[in-house]
């Protein structure tokens, strides 16, 4: 079980420490081009969710992540996770809310740094990258070995 919140903390960290570097290193709407026509660093400051959507409604990303990291925490420490793909997923889901969690208090906004420049794609940061690959590892656990386990 430690080992699954030393891997939330080292992933904040790395969340936290990509957020430091574009801030000082990017002015505000700055772009570095890494892969023509694919991906670029291009600094954003996210006062809402994905495309901007609830902008502005701190309070309620607040008590939604408050929630959510709390209830996972509760059935980590309720359940026995025999699953080592239910515990990264719990460390990834983990280190997104909370990496995100900390910018909202901090700033007032989330700090975001990743664009894909081939598809109308939000702009996403690595606690996003967190919390879609952790959501997805929890969704490969439900439907193909959830079942298995509890025969």
């Amino acid at each position: 079980m430690v080992f699954y919140y030393v891997f939330a903390i080292i992933l904040i960290v790395i969340d936290q420490l990509s957020k430091w570097f574009i801030v000082q290193n990017f002015e505000l709407y700055g772009e570095k081009v890494l892969i023509p026509g694919v991906f670029s660093l291009f600094y954003i400051q996210n006062k809402g969710a994905a495309w901007g959507i609830f902008e502005g409604r701190m309070v309620f990303f607040y008590i939604i992540t408050i929630l959510v990291v709390g209830y996972l925490i509760y059935t980590f420490h309720k359940y026995e996770i025999k699953s080592k793909l239910v515990g990264c997923s719990f460390s990834l889901i983990l280190a997104g809310a909370i990496g995100n969690f900390i910018d909202r208090l901090l700033n007032g906004y989330v700090v975001d740094m990743f664009r894909l420049d081939f598809i109308n794609f939000p702009i996403f940061n690595v606690a996003d990258v967190c919390l879609t690959v952790g959501v997805i590892l929890m969704i490969i656990q439900v439907l193909f070995f959830e079942e298995k386990e509890e025969k």
